[in-house]
């Protein structure tokens, strides 16, 4: 009974209680490295999923608060590093890791980003050369996007007044480093597209890491090149640094000294190049008038330009030739009409019921509805008949009527 009386009996709930207490003074904070699996994203932006080994699974969670830092998206099958602390999920009794930060094993966490943005907004037609639209030759404005300290509008300017101290450039200063300079690149592309008075834009800022060049691989950024109704130029770091920006650019510079200079050509040789044009339109038209004059001089020797009325009275003769053989052949025209209409009207005559009166015929018609009597039958004795003769007629009554 005694004994009974000091047995302590614990409850599920504080068994799993006083292992999480346990694990979290054990494991405060630990890295632990492995295979991603089972991996979900919850509607309430909490992620859910396992990592494991060759030789065990370890259950994880990362909330939303700590997962809305990372610069890539966990998938199943990456090889990672968790950075947590152990914990247990008391309601099913599992033990867990509680994941504050990941990091890639191998390839890290920022270029992981690049190239997943990179195939996201490839998707999208950000990327389509379609898109692109040609930098203008001799632009009258540029407009720069970058650092006002930096090295690279240092280079832009110097290669302008070298090449073309008329070109005007207006720059928009931005951070080109650190968190919120991606939102001032964006804005300031959106703020030269609309003063409108832009003819090329240059996006640009020296070498660098991965992390110094990292804003102009944010997708905000991409999108503003993208909008822009203005030219852009891409010129971010080294000739052998690429970013988001170049690909979503009309044009990628491998420097910002290469981007002036594509833009600004040089005084000098245009300035020759338009002499050269000068010299080559002057020997032309010299050439042209040269040709003209030996025409000329042919023209003015020719027989048509020293006895000019020759000519016109050879035309006029010729008109009055041509009236000549006009009227002959209109009055050929009526004589051989009036024939065939004098032989027609002969053939009608001939035909006509008329001329057979003239040979002694006549034709009686019965009165008053002057139907021709062909039967005696239609006649009887007392009608009154009317007979036409060749020339005249006269009515009589019938008196007889004989057989056929």
């Amino acid at each position: 009974m005694n004994n009974e009386k000091e047995k302590h009996i614990y409850t599920v709930s504080e068994i799993s209680r006083y292992i999480r207490m346990s694990l979290e003074d054990s494991f405060p904070a630990v890295w632990v490295e492995g295979e991603i699996t089972n991996f979900v994203l919850h509607s309430s932006g909490h992620m859910y999923f396992s990592l494991r080994d060759s030789g065990a699974v370890l259950k994880c969670a990362m909330f939303k608060r700590a997962n809305e830092k990372l610069k890539f998206k966990p998938k199943d099958g990456m090889k990672v590093m968790a950075f947590g602390r152990i914990s247990v999920y008391e309601a099913r009794g599992d033990y867990q890791l509680i994941v504050e930060d990941i990091e890639p094993k191998g390839v890290g966490a920022l270029q992981l980003q690049f190239e997943e943005l990179k195939k996201t907004l490839a998707k999208e037609g950000l990327f389509d050369p379609a898109h692109k639209v040609p930098i203008p030759y001799l632009p009258t404005r540029i407009g720069i996007v970058t650092s006002p300290t930096g090295a690279a509008i240092r280079d832009i300017l110097n290669i302008a007044r070298r090449r073309f101290s008329n070109v005007e450039i207006i720059i928009i200063p931005v951070k080109v480093q650190g968190e919120s300079a991606s939102r001032e690149i964006a804005e300031a592309i959106r703020q030269f597209n609309r003063l409108g008075n832009i003819d090329v834009m240059i996006v640009t800022r020296g070498g660098g890491s991965l992390e110094d060049l990292w804003p102009f691989n944010e997708e905000v950024v991409a999108r503003a090149i993208y909008d822009s109704g203005i030219p852009v130029i891409s010129a971010v770091g080294h000739e052998i640094d690429y970013t988001i920006s170049d690909f979503a650019a009309d044009f990628r510079a491998p420097t910002p000294s290469a981007a002036a200079e594509l833009v600004i050509p040089r005084k000098a040789d245009l300035v020759g190049a338009i002499g050269a044009f000068k010299d080559r339109l002057r020997n032309a038209l010299g050439s042209r008038l040269n040709i003209f004059k030996e025409r000329l001089s042919t023209l003015s020797t020719s027989y048509i330009m020293r006895q000019p009325m020759n000519l016109v009275l050879q035309y006029a003769q010729k008109i009055d030739d041509l009236r000549k053989d006009m009227r002959t052949a209109a009055d050929h025209i009526v004589k051989s009409a009036g024939e065939g209409f004098r032989l027609l009207i002969g053939k009608l005559e001939a035909l006509s019921p008329l001329a057979i009166l003239t040979r002694g015929y006549s034709v009686t018609i019965k009165l008053p509805d002057g139907a021709i009597i062909k039967d005696s039958k239609s006649i009887k004795k007392g009608d009154q008949v009317q007979t036409r003769l060749g020339k005249g007629k006269f009515r009589s009554r019938v008196e007889e009527i004989g057989g056929e």
